[in-house]
């Protein structure tokens, strides 16, 4: 029975049947076929394990490099700590200039830890004030400084390698 567009129901064989050139597939070639898709499938999933493998492996090297960096600086922040512990050990009596000079060293071997590892005190006074990296405390009003300069400075902020670690605490002149 033919449709409307003139086709008849009747299936049309395929191209690969009515050339003679090709053979039907043979069942030799079938099994090779089924065995090379076989394979790549498993090298497909070894690869894919492998990946996973190599991303967790990777992950975890990271955590440890992480956690033996935090180590690190713990262990040079209790040299520190340990100068601190020998200094409370000194009686009372003792020469105060000689104390003080020990205190300073201390403080000296601390900003110097600090400075390896890319922190920065940053220089505030006189500046203008920008709440990006300054937190005003105080606006006092004076005639000898700008309106929005920084007349001093509560608690110093600090960089680390450019970026804002803290914030500075300042007091703020206003007209």
């Amino acid at each position: 029975m033919a449709d409307i567009r003139g086709k008849t129901d009747e299936a049309e064989p395929s191209p690969a049947a009515t050339d003679p050139a090709e053979p039907p597939p043979t069942v030799e070639l079938v099994d090779i076929l089924k065995r090379e898709r076989d394979d790549y499938h498993d090298r497909w999933l070894r690869k894919t394990a492998e990946f996973d493998n190599y991303r967790r492996r990777v992950d975890r090297e990271r955590r440890e490099q992480a956690d033996q960096a935090v180590v690190d600086l713990l262990q040079e922040v209790l040299l520190v700590v340990d100068d601190f512990d020998r200094a409370l050990t000194i009686e009372a009596g003792d020469d105060a200039g000689a104390y003080r000079k020990g205190i300073e060293l201390i403080h000296a071997k601390l900003h110097d830890l600090l400075r390896r590892q890319g922190v920065t005190a940053m220089e505030v006074v006189g500046t203008d004030f920008d709440p990006n990296v300054h937190q005003a405390v105080v606006h006092e009003p004076s005639t000898d400084h700008r309106e929005g300069e920084i007349i001093g400075e509560l608690r110093r902020g600090y960089l680390i390698n450019g970026r804002l670690l803290r914030p500075a605490m300042v007091k703020v002149a206003k007209a």
